[in-house]
């Protein structure tokens, strides 16, 4: 196996960060919010950057972690550390979702909450077209490119097709592949150095 020097020296991609594209944690971070994590990007300007980690789902249902909602089958996502007692939402839903922002063809982020509860009830929302997130992951103005100049994370992009359906468990080592075989071996970097 490489060593750990060796495998610090694989540059970034040079891809800029932008609403739509996603952020992949480098092997090496080993944050427990953001270890091997995929973030998809809704905004990056000059006041900050946010987005939400979309490889994390929680271990609970849906309607256990939120109250006065409509009955939806679904994991809730874990989205980051930031405002962790707020729900925030991603979806393919587009204008049927009033007040949605576009974040690349085909995804869209937050909406008219009544027309989401709405949407449970006629039983138009699925796993496939709309995720839940509890918290958000955000920096503060140049906080993220600092820390992409600091190797902590690559950036890439992944269609709104895939961003919905792809099994959450593998999208980390499936984004790091879609960059190109130099990134191969960090996929088989240990999760937990310490025990190697």
């Amino acid at each position: 196996m490489e060593n750990f020097d060796d495998l610090i020296r694989i540059k970034t991609n040079n891809i800029k960060p932008e609403p739509g594209k996603i952020l992949i944690s480098e092997p090496f971070l080993f944050d427990y919010y953001f270890k091997r994590s995929v973030i998809m990007l809704a905004e990056h300007n000059n006041e900050g950057t946010f987005g939400v980690i979309i490889n994390k789902p929680m271990s609970i249902e849906f309607n256990e972690v939120v109250k006065n909602f409509p009955h939806f089958e679904s994991k809730v996502f874990l989205g980051g550390p930031v405002k962790t007692d707020n729900l925030f939402y991603i979806h393919t839903l587009g204008e049927t979702i009033g007040e949605s922002v576009p974040i690349q063809e085909g995804l869209y982020w937050g909406g008219d909450l009544d027309r989401v509860k709405e949407l449970i009830l006629l039983g138009k929302l699925n796993e496939n077209n709309f995720r839940f997130f509890i918290g958000y992951s955000g920096w503060m103005p140049k906080q993220l490119d600092n820390e992409l100049k600091k190797d902590s994370w690559l950036v890439s992009q992944l269609s709104s097709s895939r961003v919905m359906t792809t099994d959450t468990d593998n999208l980390w080592q499936e984004s790091l592949l879609d960059l190109g075989e130099k990134y191969r071996h960090w996929i088989n970097f240990p999760s937990e150095p310490t025990l190697n």
